[in-house]
C-alpha cells in the first residue's frame, strides 16, 4: 500500500523513461507509443505549409484488430486476425510489399460487451535486437527473427492459468528492457507480471500480486532503482525491473476493471488516469528500505478512458471521456486546467507530439493536426485517413503516417 509523506528536496530523484535495448534509428518506431513510450515523435520537421490532403502511397488488407503497426529498419510489422487465425506480417515500408508472414490458430470468443471491436489482436508488438514479439488477444506470445520471420519461441500460458485472457482480450503491449521482455499475463485476480529472457523465453521473474489490466507498462529509474510501473486490475504497481520485487502500490479501480491509460513520466512525477478517476500526479521516494508515495495533484475536470496523454514542456494534452469526448490541456506541474475543448468529439482520440505539433487520430478516422497551445485547441488541418474505424494508435515516421483501420494498413505522406 502507498504511504503519504512530505518530499524533501534532498531526496528528489530524476525519473528516466527507458528506451528499447540496442540502437534505435530516428526512422524506427519499434514499440507502443514510440521510442520512449510517451507518444513523442523524434526528429519531426513540419512542412512550411500544410497540404490540403495527405498523399496516399499504398494500402493493403492485413486483417481485423486494433494492434498498432511498428516500423524497424525500413520494414513495417502488423499483427491482426484473418478468420480464426492470428497473422503476423512484415511489409516493405516504401511499397507495402509483403516480405514474410506467419499465422497460427487462435480460437477466441468475444465478450458480448466488446462485440463491436471484434476479436483481432489489440496489443502492439515490440521489436528489439533483431527480434519481434507479438502478444495475441488470448495472450499467445510469439518471438520471431525480424529479418526472416522464423519463429524463435512461443508461449500460451494455458498450463499456468485457467482463463486465456482478460475479459475484453489482451491489450497490454509488452516492453523490452536490458534483455528482458516484460509482459503481464492472465486475468480475474490471477496473473503474473513476468520478465522473460528476450532471447530464449526463459522466465526470469514473476510478480503474482494481481491479474493484468489493459495498461502497457513503462520502465523508469527512480532513486537509483530501475522500476516497472503499470496498472494491474486493482492497483497502480511498481516492481523492481531486475527481480520483480514489489516496491510500492496504490489502490486503483475503474468500472468493469478497465484500467487502460499508460503511465506518463513528467520530471519527478508519474501521471495516471482512468475511467471516472480524473487525472493525478504521484511522486514516489525511497526512505531507508521502504518506498512511499504521495499525490502531488489531482484534477477532476477531465478523465481519460482509452486515451493516453502526451507532454510538450509543462503542457499535458489529452482526450477526456467526459462531455462525450473532449480535448484538454493541463499544467503538468500543478494539474491546473488550462483549457477544455468542445464536447461531443467522439469516443476516443490517440495522440502524438511531434515538436510543437499535436496529431490526434479519432476513432472515426479523422487525423487532426494542431499547434501545442496553452490557450486552446489550435487546429491547423483535419485529414480523413480511412473509411472504417481507426482504433489502432497512429505512428509517425519522418513525414510518413501509417494508419491501421478495421481491416487494412495504409501509408500516407505529408507533402
Amino acid at each position: 500500500m502507498s504511504r503519504h509523506h512530505s518530499w524533501p528536496l534532498a531526496l528528489l530523484a530524476l525519473l528516466i523513461v527507458v528506451t528499447l535495448d540496442g540502437p534505435v534509428s530516428a526512422q524506427d518506431w519499434a514499440q507502443w507509443r514510440g521510442p520512449n513510450r510517451d507518444g513523442v515523435v523524434p526528429s519531426f520537421s513540419a512542412p512550411k505549409a500544410w497540404p490540403e490532403n495527405l498523399k496516399p502511397m499504398w494500402k493493403v488488407t492485413v486483417g481485423i484488430g486494433h494492434s498498432s503497426p511498428i516500423v524497424v529498419a525500413g520494414k513495417i510489422f502488423v499483427h491482426a486476425r484473418q478468420d480464426e487465425r492470428e497473422v503476423v506480417s512484415a511489409l516493405d515500408l516504401n511499397t507495402g510489399k509483403l516480405l514474410w508472414q506467419d499465422s497460427y490458430d487462435a480460437p477466441y470468443t468475444v465478450n458480448p460487451s466488446a462485440t463491436a471491436h471484434g476479436k483481432g489482436a489489440e496489443s502492439t508488438p515490440v521489436a528489439a535486437n533483431g527480434k519481434l514479439y507479438t502478444p495475441g488477444i488470448t495472450e499467445t506470445l510469439s518471438c520471431y527473427d525480424i529479418a526472416t520471420g522464423k519463429l524463435a519461441w512461443r508461449k500460451d500460458f494455458s498450463d499456468q492459468f485457467k482463463k486465456t485472457s482478460p475479459d475484453f482480450g489482451t491489450a497490454m503491449s509488452p516492453i523490452v528492457d536490458r534483455g528482458l521482455l516484460i509482459v503481464h499475463v492472465r486475468t480475474s485476480g490471477q496473473g503474473a507480471l513476468t520478465a522473460f529472457d528476450a532471447t530464449t523465453g526463459e522466465v526470469k521473474w514473476r510478480w503474482t500480486g494481481d491479474g493484468p489490466g489493459y495498461v502497457s507498462p513503462v520502465v523508469v529509474d527512480l532513486g537509483g532503482t530501475r522500476q516497472v510501473v503499470t496498472q494491474s486490475q486493482s492497483t497502480i504497481v511498481s516492481v523492481a525491473a531486475d527481480t520483480g520485487k514489489l516496491l510500492w502500490s496504490i489502490p486503483f479501480t475503474t468500472p468493469f476493471v478497465q484500467n487502460i491509460v499508460t503511465p506518463l513520466l513528467y520530471k519527478d512525477t508519474l501521471i495516471f488516469s482512468g475511467l471516472n478517476k480524473g487525472v493525478m500526479a504521484v511522486r514516489a521516494v525511497k526512505r531507508g528500505e521502504e518506498w512511499t508515495t504521495e499525490q502531488v495533484w489531482q484534477n477532476a475536470d477531465v478523465s481519460m478512458y482509452m486515451n493516453s496523454p502526451i507532454l510538450n514542456g509543462n503542457l499535458l494534452f489529452g482526450f477526456s471521456h467526459k462531455n462525450r469526448g473532449q480535448y484538454f490541456c493541463l499544467d503538468a506541474a500543478t494539474g491546473k486546467t488550462l483549457w477544455m475543448g468542445e464536447g461531443r468529439q467522439g469516443e476516443n482520440a490517440a495522440m502524438l507530439m511531434a515538436g510543437s505539433i499535436v496529431f490526434s487520430l479519432s476513432h472515426d478516422a479523422d487525423l487532426i493536426v494542431s499547434n501545442a497551445s496553452a490557450t486552446g485547441q489550435a487546429a491547423i488541418r483535419t485529414y480523413h485517413v480511412a473509411e472504417s474505424p481507426t482504433w489502432a494508435h497512429p505512428i509517425l515516421v519522418g513525414r510518413r503516417v501509417p494508419i491501421k483501420d478495421a481491416t487494412t494498413l495504409a501509408l500516407w505522406t505529408i507533402e
